[in-house]
């Protein structure tokens, strides 16, 4: 290859400068007539999904190094909402999505990159480097840095997981259990680091990643502490360096036709909710429209059943259980017939391909994934909600539902923000029959478009989750069960229909038919339109300009 900094003989200022940098930074001669190959992770002592990243980032770096390349280590912010402790941390979430997107792109942009390797694990961190890649389209590959494994059994859950702790907080509330014993799940439930053990937004993502083709094959779902994730990372090492030498980009890897396969595959396996507005983020880089990403959203719900089993949809299974399954490669086997088998992945072969000669040394377990033919449930694992609640639509996730709430009506009970709701739970003034209604929580209104998934933890612990349901213009994470709607849109702040609901509506929801309803005359709603006013939360700093630029859930979040 040659010379990354000379053409020729000649030599720019430019390039005689950064061949001077590189080589204080300890390169040598040789490092110059090598792909240089980025290498981006996440890592932070924070956020227990990317406690490993710099390891793996070393075992990335010796991968390129083995292959030819040479390889330029940076990092990036990873904000992770368990962590979160308050509503106001909560806040910097979702819209941290385009700020590790930007920041990714600046680097490889200015520097030059030849090649990027993305070294994530959680929430918005994974959609955010998926937005940089095909954003940037050089070539690109995604690692995740795994799933952390299940605690001893906890309720019905025959494994317990890293939102358990919450569910303990509803029945330590509703005096089922003790403070003590709420400590000391605290200290069992998450045994090791990873990504938490569900098939909540980080799973989910990290799977999507590999359903687009853009993560070496089977590599989506291994547990943050099993050998094979050491394999997969000097594997994604060397495989980067032969798509620079390939020139296979990852605009070449995400297309329509890939957006579509990952659709199918996150309806199949029962995908995280946040999944939808971060797919029409990603797709919105190679310029389809979110109008267009929801439509695919609406026709996949309707046609692709449930054949994966993982925590929330099952108290048995969670994301450990899934990879010793066969993962994702076990389920675009099963899933061959429907998807675009042609799509090209990372490793220079097509999905259907990755998919036929990929080896699963764990054994299969049909308990956990099953073909078409014999589904967990007929009803695909997301749904997109239309109705007079929702003109411009909201979401659910039917895979979390219980079937005797697929179908809810309630009065509703209102709240204006998250705070407000959990104090209300907290003293047990939400009952049987209740709708809870969060809002003022979406993308301007927050700002920042918080998960909700707290409320829906302590309603579960305090045993409602069946017969309450609760709807948001918020986001919820893929752990949350029982009865929920959200990315309500337009959303409270825009004057959305939410924002007119009082103590009392009756709303009614089908998850089934996929409507929510307030059950409200149009001339009343008109008449409370007249009477509501509205005055946008005080913020500063980066939220106030997100707040000002940022688009409704269902056009994906993104900035103006």
């Amino acid at each position: 290859m040659q010379d990354k900094f000379t053409t020729g003989t000649f030599m720019t200022d430019a390039m005689l400068s950064c061949r001077t940098l590189y080589k204080a930074n300890g390169y040598s001669e040789d490092d110059f007539s090598r792909p240089v190959i980025g290498i981006c992770d996440s890592f932070t002592d924070i956020v227990p999904g990317h406690k490993n990243l710099r390891i793996l980032s070393e075992e990335v770096k010796h991968g390129v190094y083995r292959a030819g390349g040479t390889p330029v280590e940076f990092g990036c912010i990873a904000v992770c909402d368990g962590v979160c402790t308050t509503h106001d941390g909560s806040r910097y979430s979702l819209p941290s999505r385009e700020i590790v997107a930007d920041g990714i792109e600046i680097m490889a942009r200015a520097h030059k990159l030849d090649g990027l390797v993305l070294v994530g694990s959680c929430d918005k961190t994974v959609p955010g480097m998926l937005m940089a890649a095909a954003r940037l389209d050089i070539p690109c590959i995604f690692l995740a840095g795994g799933c952390m494994l299940g605690g001893p059994s906890f309720g019905a859950k025959r494994k317990s997981d890293s939102t358990c702790a919450q569910e303990a907080q509803g029945m330590q509330q509703a005096g089922k259990i003790t403070y003590e014993d709420l400590l000391d799940l605290t200290s069992t439930c998450c045994p090791t680091i990873g990504s938490c053990q569900h098939m909540a937004t980080a799973n989910s993502m990290c799977c999507m990643a590999e359903a687009l083709g853009m993560s070496i094959p089977g590599s989506a779902a291994i547990p943050a502490v099993y050998n094979d994730r050491t394999r997969a990372a000097l594997q994604t090492g060397e495989v980067i360096v032969e798509m620079v030498r390939q020139g296979l980009t990852s605009r070449d890897i995400i297309t329509e036709d890939s957006i579509r396969n990952a659709i199918m595959v996150l309806m199949a396996t029962g995908g995280s909710t946040n999944c939808i507005i971060h797919t029409c983020a990603i797709a919105n880089e190679i310029g389809i429209p979110a109008a267009q990403v929801m439509e695919w959203f609406e026709e996949y719900g309707q046609s692709i059943p449930l054949i994966a089993r993982i925590n929330p949809a099952s108290t048995e299974y969670d994301a450990e259980d899934f990879y010793r399954a066969g993962g994702i490669p076990e389920v675009l086997r099963q899933m061959k017939s429907l998807l675009f088998n042609d799509c090209m992945t990372v490793n220079g072969h097509t999905l259907g391909e990755n998919a036929d000669s990929y080896r699963n040394l764990y054994g299969y377990n049909s308990e956990v994934i099953t073909s078409l033919d014999k589904p967990f449930s007929t009803l695909a694992g997301l749904a997109i909600m239309h109705g007079n609640l929702a003109p411009n639509t909201a979401v659910a996730k039917p895979a979390a539902i219980a079937e005797e709430v697929r179908r809810f009506e309630g009065t509703a009970i209102c709240f204006n923000g998250e705070e407000e709701a959990n104090e209300a739970i907290a003293k047990q003034l939400v009952k049987p029959g209740h709708v809870v209604v969060i809002r003022y929580a979406g993308p301007k209104g927050a700002p920042g478009m918080p998960e909700m998934f707290k409320p829906m933890k302590l309603l579960y612990g305090q045993g409602l989750n069946k017969c309450t349901a609760l709807v948001t213009d918020g986001r919820f994470s893929g752990t949350n069960n029982g009865c929920f709607v959200g990315h309500v849109s337009p959303e409270a702040a825009a004057g959305g229909p939410i924002a007119l609901i009082e103590d009392g509506d009756h709303i009614k929801i089908d998850v089934v038919a996929k409507t929510i309803e307030l059950l409200v005359s149009d001339e009343e709603l008109e008449r409370r339109r007249a009477n509501w006013t509205y005055t946008p939360a005080p913020v500063d700093g980066y939220l106030k300009r997100y707040a000002r630029d940022a688009k409704s859930a269902d056009q994906g979040g993104v900035l103006e």
